[in-house]
């Protein structure tokens, strides 16, 4: 091997070695995303809230927060109908419990939890399809109330768990 020849390796080698390692990623994504690149869009149906004690609007603000994140992870196009991808469900569970207690038997805090269920459709493979249940929780103290800035506080927390739990089990795979 000539000096010429051993150089034109050492410029050609960084390349191929870089397409390689690109090229075996697949389709993923630096968000974790794994989304077929024939999937181009995604709808998220108005989530209903069917739990027994309604918080108002709740529904539209955690349709709404699953649409944004969604949007700002992939590259897919939010659509109205005939989306690649759809999610939709309903927010089933509003609950909220104490969780301490004082030497006065009285709470300490108190425990929101909200549980949603998703009903997730992949068009271009059925087999990903799922409906499954998603939950968290916000604890706050019990001599405050669940309004304002508490309730927003609370409903920040919950819903950015929910939404990335449906966002990995549905596009990242975890």
């Amino acid at each position: 091997m000539t000096y010429k020849s051993f150089l034109r390796i050492l410029k050609i080698a960084p390349v191929v070695g870089l397409s390689l390692l690109l090229n075996g990623c697949g389709f993923y994504s630096f968000t974790g995303a794994n989304v077929d690149p024939s999937v181009k869009s995604f709808q998220v149906n108005s989530f209903q809230n069917t739990a027994e004690v309604v918080e108002p609007g709740i529904e539209r603000q955690f349709t709404q927060r699953l649409q944004n994140l969604i949007q700002n992870q992939t590259n897919l196009s939010l659509t109205n109908a005939g989306g690649d991808l759809v999610y939709e469900g309903e927010i089933t569970e509003f609950r909220v419990s104490p969780m301490a207690a004082t030497a006065s038997q009285r709470a300490a805090q108190n425990r929101l939890t909200i549980r949603v269920m998703v009903r997730y459709t992949n068009k271009k493979k059925e087999a990903d399809n799922f409906e499954k249940s998603f939950s968290f929780y916000h604890d706050y103290g019990a001599n405050e109330l669940l309004t304002g800035s508490v309730l927003t506080a609370a409903l920040d927390d919950i819903f950015e768990r929910i939404t990335q739990d449906i966002f990995n089990e549905s596009l990242a795979k975890w």
